[in-house]
């Protein structure tokens, strides 16, 4: 007769209330936990440990405020998470229905962008600017390495900057590695939680040694094939500012889906649509053929940038997928 096949050991079962404390690490297989009273507590997660109405691949993010126990051997587990305030999320991969949880509980983010060795499109930035909007966190633009532009880039930049602002986002045009621009964006991170997100190689390492010059992060070189950033941070982090406040360093992110979004809000996250939507003919205007609608006619009369409507109606249209509801197509 065959034996039977043994059971993975359980994690074993806390004995010992250690404390609250703030996820301040995140390496996919261990947390780092900073605990009220300073300690650093280094913790697994209970298997069965996930939050409701999530579906993540990480249910303990950097920036949680969790929960943590001692078991009967000697080991650190995190046992529970406190109710979040607020978190930014992405769809973990393009097949994927599942999401991944880039921080939590935090007051602002800033996407640090590039116009070339890597060029940041500008879908990526509207859908992580969507993606903030949608979750209710404040969202600033960073665009990186200006020593490097000649000046059709600087042209460029400018017009980018000028495009967002209007719009309604702070943009700060920098270079990491002269100290173009850091004093004002330092000022912008004071006493603030800030989520650190952008392309690979784009110069986030670069930035975070400009803003704490004793963080000493290793920094990358761009791949001459294809023109792209090549990991250098491979775990999620938070970073302690001089000056007050906190830096989370994540990965760098090649693209960004969205999830979970309704069709009837997706203009919500896009402000300068959802101002015009408000004059469309009809109530429920999806700004996609419908008579008398406003948006469109702004894009018609460069009041809506068409790249941001392109963006709009991309999201638009995977939201539509998702929900089972027929595609959108742009009307021109």
């Amino acid at each position: 007769m065959a034996k039977k096949q043994k059971k993975d050991n359980p994690d074993p079962q806390p004995v010992r209330l250690i404390g609250k404390g703030t996820v301040v690490r995140n390496t996919g297989s261990a947390y780092s936990v900073r605990l009220d009273d300073g300690r650093l507590a280094n913790c697994r997660i209970k298997g069965n440990l996930r939050i409701k109405g999530i579906r993540t691949t990480n249910p303990v993010a950097v920036g949680d405020i969790v929960t943590v126990a001692e078991a009967a051997d000697d080991a650190d587990f995190i046992t529970g998470i406190e109710p979040r305030r607020n978190y930014i999320i992405r769809r973990a991969s393009n097949l994927s229905k599942e999401s991944h949880i880039l921080a939590a509980n935090i007051d602002q983010t800033v996407l640090v962008a590039t116009l070339r060795n890597p060029a940041t499109t500008t879908t990526f930035i509207d859908r992580f600017l969507a993606t903030a909007e949608a979750y209710a966190v404040p969202a600033i633009l960073v665009i990186n390495k200006c020593d490097t532009w000649d000046d059709d880039d600087s042209e460029y930049a400018s017009a980018i900057a000028n495009l967002y602002s209007s719009i309604g986002y702070k943009v700060f045009i920098i270079s990491a590695t002269t100290g173009t621009g850091i004093g004002e964006l330092r000022e912008c991170l004071r006493n603030r939680i800030t989520l650190l997100a952008g392309n690979s190689g784009v110069g986030k390492s670069s930035l975070i040694n400009a803003l704490v010059p004793d963080a000493e992060l290793r920094t990358g070189e761009i791949s001459s094939i294809h023109h792209t950033g090549m990991h250098t941070t491979t775990f999620s982090e938070m970073i302690p500012l001089p000056d007050g406040g906190d830096l989370i360093d994540i990965p760098g992110v090649k693209g960004f889906g969205t999830i979970d979004f309704k069709p009837a809000e997706v203009s919500h996250y896009f402000p300068e649509i959802f101002r015009f939507g408000r004059d469309c003919r009809y109530g429920d205007c999806r700004h996609c053929g419908e008579p008398g609608c406003a948006v469109e006619q702004a894009v018609a009369d460069h009041y809506i940038s068409e790249s941001r409507y392109t963006s709009y109606i991309s999201i638009l249209e995977e939201a539509s997928t998702e929900a089972g509801a027929d595609k959108y197509r742009k009307p021109f």
